[in-house]
C-alpha cells in the first residue's frame, strides 16, 4: 500500500522564480503494522525529492521511543534535515511526515534549517539552555547569530504540563544574555508537548534562519487587539513573524490558541468556541503582513483530547476548505488550552 501526499505549492504570479512546496505525507491506513507504514512514507518522501530539493522534513511519531531508531537507520542516507517527534497523527496511523522542498535550491531565499537539536543535560532548564547555546554556536561557525538571524524555532517538550516552566526559563535567560528582550524582539516559536526517543531528552528544538537579513526585511506581528504580548505573562517568543524576500513574503505564525489580548485563556472547556477563536487570531496576525486563511501553506494543529479530533477537523474543514494540515496528539502549553495551530502562509 502507498502513502499519500498531500502538496500546496506556491509559485510567484509571473511565474517565474523559486517554486516552493509544503507536503504532508501519510499511510491511508491504520492498523497496519509501522515496518509497512514506515517504508510506504519514507518511499513516498524520497519521491519527493525527484523534481525538487527537500530542505527539510519532519516525522510525526505515535511511539518514538520503538520506532525513531528504525526510521532513522531508513532514512540515515538522506541529505538533507530531519526531525523526529512523538506527536501521533489523529487519523489513528502511526507515522506521518512534513516536507518542505523547492524547485532549484532556495534560490533567493537562502533559508537553513536546523532540526533536532537536543541535551542530555538534567532537567528542562538545562537543557534548554545547553540547546540554544549550542545552536548559538553553530549560527556563528556559518557568520550569523540567534538575535540577527533566526527566524522560526519549534521547541517539543516531554511532559509539557511538568517542564514547560524550565523551557520558558532556559530560553529567557539565554535570551537575556543576547539582548533580546521587550524592547528588542523575540522570535517566533512554538512551544508544545512532543516527546523524543529517551524518557530523559526533555526538550527538543527545530529552527530556521536566514543567512543575510536586509535593512526591513523583517516584520514582527502582534494584532493587539486580538493577543497580548507574550512577555506580558513571561513567555519570550513572537506571535509571529514575516519574512520579506523580492518576489514573496514567507509569514511563520507561532502556535496560537484561543486567547484574549490580555493574555487570557477565552472559552474554557469548550473546543467549538477555541477552535473559533484561534481561527481569529491566526487570521488577524496573517492580515498585518497583507495575508490570509487561504494563504496558508501548511499548519500543524495540535489537540489536547483525541475524543475532540473529528469536532475541530470538521470546523476547520468549514471555515478553511483544502487547508494543507497535519492533525496530531500533544497538549498546549497551558492545560486549558484544548487546541492549538501553528501555519505558515505565503503570500
Amino acid at each position: 500500500m502507498k502513502a499519500t501526499i498531500q502538496t500546496k505549492t506556491f509559485s510567484p504570479k509571473n511565474g517565474s522564480g523559486t517554486r516552493e512546496y509544503h507536503s504532508f505525507v501519510r499511510f491511508p491506513q491504520a492498523g497496519v503494522p509501522f515496518g509497512e507504514q514506515m517504508a510506504a512514507v519514507v518511499e513516498a518522501v524520497s519521491s519527493l525529492s525527484g523534481s525538487s530539493e527537500i530542505q527539510f522534513v519532519r516525522f510525526f511519531l505515535s511511539d518514538a521511543a520503538n520506532q525513531q531508531a528504525p526510521l532513522a537507520e531508513a532514512v540515515g542516507g538522506m541529505s538533507f534535515p530531519v526531525s523526529y517527534v512523538q506527536q501521533p497523527p489523529l487519523d489513528g496511523t502511526k507515522i506521518a511526515a512534513w516536507v518542505y522542498a523547492v524547485d532549484g535550491g532556495a534560490g533567493t531565499m537562502g533559508l537553513e534549517w536546523d532540526a533536532y537539536m537536543t541535551s542530555a543535560s538534567e532537567g528542562s532548564l538545562a537543557q534548554m539552555s545547553d540547546i540554544f547555546t549550542d545552536y548559538g554556536k553553530a549560527l556563528e561557525d556559518r557568520g550569523m547569530t540567534v538575535a540577527d538571524n533566526c527566524v522560526r524555532t519549534w521547541i517539543f517538550v516531554h511532559d509539557v504540563d511538568v517542564n514547560y516552566g524550565g523551557v520558558v526559563k532556559g530560553r529567557r535567560d539565554y535570551f537575556n544574555t543576547i539582548g533580546l528582550t521587550p524592547d528588542t524582539h523575540f522570535i517566533a516559536s512554538t512551544g508544545i508537548e512532543g516527546r523524543h526517543a529517551e524518557p530523559k531528552r526533555y526538550v527538543i528544538m527545530d529552527a530556521v534562519s536566514l543567512p543575510s537579513v536586509r535593512s526591513g526585511q523583517i516584520q514582527y506581528l502582534y494584532a493587539l487587539d486580538h493577543l497580548s504580548p507574550t512577555a506580558d505573562y513571561g513567555v519570550t517568543f513572537e506571535r509571529g513573524t514575516a519574512v520579506h524576500f523580492e518576489d514573496r513574503t514567507h509569514a511563520y505564525i507561532s502556535g496560537t490558541a484561543s486567547i484574549d489580548s490580555k493574555g487570557e485563556v477565552l472559552y474554557p472547556g469548550d473546543v467549538r468556541m477555541q477552535t473559533q477563536r484561534m481561527l481569529e487570531n491566526i487570521d488577524a496576525l496573517l492580515s498585518e503582513t497583507s495575508a490570509g486563511l487561504g494563504d496558508i501553506v501548511m499548519a500543524v494543529v495540535y489537540l489536547r483530547d483525541t475524543a475532540d479530533y473529528l469536532t475541530v477537523r470538521s470546523m476547520i474543514d468549514e471555515k478553511c476548505p483544502g487547508l494543507n494540515a497535519e492533525f496530531v496528539l500533544a497538549p498546549v502549553c497551558r492545560p486549558a488550552w484544548l487546541v492549538e495551530m501553528e501555519c505558515i502562509a505565503i503570500v
